[in-house]
């Protein structure tokens, strides 16, 4: 397997998501890798990196796979006012030569049957379940609440920060909201970037994250949180439904306030073992599977 990833180009962060970096020579993606050889590619991103690859398999009748990770024609909206029908119309002229769209979860692909998408096959995202684990935790009157992610509008953050709960919030994570909110709500320690063992230990001495979401595919977080076994509290929307399994590893609400304060309630060690079934063994085996039916008909086809 080769990984073929912006880094290995020039790049220029991404207007008002300055976290992703586009290439900008994806023309060059020739010169690293002989796709003569290839018997299958992956495109996981619908950036320039991304169309430059579906172009090249295409010049050469090479199949492909490609994957959806997040609502771009919803962030888009957000973020800078482009009506979500273009958006989805780009995403289905770029999916549709691909032998399979991976998706994260099924309530993800029933939304993008509904918009037309074809070809769609579940496979779901993953945790290392070896260093998200649960620790000693640090004994404390009032509980802790986490938020996790990017502190923009899209994210809902406001959500987690309006919750009357007599708890300690903290935030880690960092957006272009970040300086407004921190003047805006004194109380809540904004704790920015944590990353490796400072990540884990924010997950496992949190006593419930609160996932405020409402347009993520999936939600890694949440299954980080599970992983070293704090409960997490979400909307009933797509993404949490799918990972949330209500009253063992969290719970799903429209009032957060309630889901959270039943999250408290919850046993710690069985929203462990919940999110095993998230382990990147369990994810590899079913993205094999897609490529290995594929790979099974075209054999057929063949003869």
């Amino acid at each position: 397997m080769q990984v073929v990833h912006p880094g290995l180009f020039p790049r220029k962060p991404l207007p008002k998501y300055p976290e992703i970096k586009l290439a900008t020579t994806p023309w060059h993606l020739s010169a690293l890798t002989d796709l003569s050889n290839v018997d299958f590619v992956h495109i996981p991103t619908e950036g320039t990196l991304g169309i430059t690859a579906r172009w090249a398999c295409q010049r050469r009748n090479l199949m492909f796979s490609t994957a959806m990770h997040t609502k771009f024609p919803e962030y888009a909206k957000i973020l800078v006012g482009v009506p979500e029908s273009l958006g989805y119309r780009y995403l289905r002229w770029f999916h549709k030569p691909a032998i399979s769209t991976i998706v994260q979860s099924p309530g993800q692909r029933e939304e993008l049957l509904r918009h037309g998408f074809e070809n769609l096959d579940v496979v779901g995202g993953g945790v290392d379940v070896a260093k998200f684990r649960p620790q000693k935790r640090i004994e404390r009157e009032l509980p802790q609440l986490l938020f996790v992610g990017r502190v923009s509008k899209e994210k809902n953050i406001e959500a987690f920060l309006n919750l009357d709960i007599a708890a300690k919030k903290v935030v880690v994570g960092d957006g272009p909201d970040r300086e407004r909110l921190v003047r805006q709500y004194p109380d809540v320690e904004f704790r920015g970037y944590r990353f490796g063992t400072e990540l884990v230990h924010e997950y496992a001495q949190a006593d419930c994250l609160v996932f405020t979401s409402k347009t993520d595919t999936f939600g890694l977080t949440s299954c980080e949180a599970m992983a070293c076994g704090t409960p997490v509290a979400a909307y009933p929307v797509t993404g949490p439904i799918d990972v949330i399994r209500e009253g063992v590893s969290g719970f799903l609400n429209d009032e957060l306030g309630y889901a959270v304060r039943q999250c408290l309630t919850l046993d710690r060690d069985r929203v462990r073992q919940e999110a095993l079934r998230f382990s990147w063994d369990a994810v590899a085996d079913r993205f094999l599977s897609v490529h290995q039916r594929v790979a099974d008909s075209q054999i057929t086809e063949d003869m």
